[in-house]
């Protein structure tokens, strides 16, 4: 049974990760707030990634940062704040998470960390300004570390397009505005948790030994394809 530490896990796309590697595996669940049921092999710790000291575990075998941020605003209206939070929360938070587990995950069986972008890192979309440059540090950030801690600990990210969560509600908020995302990705589709869960526990596993430094686009084809 591998030990997992998820960072964001009580809700969207971390909550359905839990989700899918709970019943097999032994699951700790780091946030602000505790959504899941109680389980054998689930651990919460009600904590802010920023802000709060993060518990001290031995070993870990996999950890995953998952909070992120959808500011969409034209640049005018942005302001400095906006992209040091955005900064904050996406980038400052995983190097927090990945440097405290850093000695758990080496005592750990074939480690792995796992992070989040956006498909907004690489096509470039208006009013994305702030989260886009900040998933990109992401990316940068994955593929720096792949390489640094190669072969011990693979590094790997996952870049969404817009799924069915909590943070992307204001995206999906009535039927026209799903019709229009719908319609924009090729596959004439949108995420569902659950899909990126299936990659993420993919991406983990010893199935994927082989694979680190990767951005892997779940984009339903808007990035792929031109239509």
């Amino acid at each position: 049974m591998k030990k997992i530490v998820v960072i964001g896990g009580s809700k969207g796309i971390g909550k359905a990760i839990i989700e899918s590697l709970i019943n097999e595996n032994e699951v700790i669940n780091i946030s602000r707030t505790d959504t899941l049921p109680p389980h054998n092999n689930f651990t919460h710790y009600s904590l802010d990634i920023l802000s709060d000291d993060l518990p001290d575990i031995k070993a870990i075998d996999s950890l995953i940062y998952c909070p992120g941020s959808i500011n969409l605003k034209p640049i005018t209206r942005l302001k400095l704040e906006d992209f040091r939070e955005d900064f904050e929360i996406n980038v400052i938070g995983a190097v927090k998470a990945i440097q405290h587990f850093l000695p758990s995950l080496k005592n750990g069986s074939k480690p792995s960390i796992l992070l989040f972008s956006t498909v907004a890192a690489k096509l470039g979309m208006p009013f994305h300004a702030s989260v886009a440059a900040a998933k990109s540090a992401v990316e940068g950030l994955t593929k720096s570390l792949g390489a640094e801690l190669a072969p011990t600990i693979r590094v790997n990210a996952i870049a969404p397009t817009v799924t069915n969560t909590d943070l992307a509600s204001k995206l999906l908020r009535n039927d026209r505005m799903i019709e229009n995302i719908t319609e924009r990705h090729p596959l004439k589709k949108y995420l569902q948790p659950n899909e990126v869960a299936d990659m993420a526990t993919f991406l983990i596993s010893e199935k994927a030994a082989s694979i680190s430094g990767q951005i892997f686009e779940l984009d339903c084809g808007i990035v792929s394809f031109k239509l």
